[in-house]
């Protein structure tokens, strides 16, 4: 058996986006139980030059919805950056993993022996599907779903391995 791009890349952005939302709904319970403002856990940052928590979910979910639809050949539709909450972020989330199910796996596996183009730094660039799935998306969707782990993890919030892997 054989590993297509379909589970490769939808079934996983699913997986991750799902437990980054089931993350996100312990933040906000960990803030309400600690009367903490949720907003100082959206706008925690690992470090003063990285992006904040409510900026690493949406370039989480973004990267889950690009990877799809340039996968698929097709154009991503946008997203406005305006959540500062933890029911705006986990809409985000909701939104892409509807966008995601719109998607067939003939769509995505044609991509295997396709080429995705994408911006970078200004400049054009052309790799095959393959390479820009497992060589460009799921890095960037790990860092980012990792990052913002972590930054909940940093200010406190009772989250674990088991949490960010899901139940399997």
């Amino acid at each position: 058996m054989s590993l297509s791009m379909y589970q490769a890349s939808v079934t996983v952005f699913s997986r991750v986006l799902s437990n980054l939302s089931a993350i996100l709904d312990k933040a906000a319970a960990d803030a309400e139980a600690r009367k903490i403002d949720p907003a100082v856990f959206i706008g925690a940052r690992l470090a003063p030059d990285m992006f904040a928590l409510a900026r690493q979910v949406q370039i989480a979910a973004d990267t889950a919805r690009n990877g799809a639809a340039k996968l698929a050949g097709v154009e991503p539709p946008s997203h406005p950056d305006t959540e500062t909450s933890f029911p705006e972020l986990k809409a985000r989330i909701a939104s892409v993993q509807a966008y995601l199910k719109t998607f067939t796996p003939e769509q995505i596996d044609a991509a295997a022996s396709g080429v995705v183009k994408m911006k970078m730094r200004g400049a054009e660039i052309s790799l095959p599907g393959t390479d820009y799935l497992f060589g460009f998306v799921l890095p960037n969707l790990y860092f980012h779903a990792t990052t913002a782990y972590a930054i909940l993890r940093h200010n406190g919030v009772p989250v674990g391995k088991h949490d960010f892997l899901g139940g399997l």
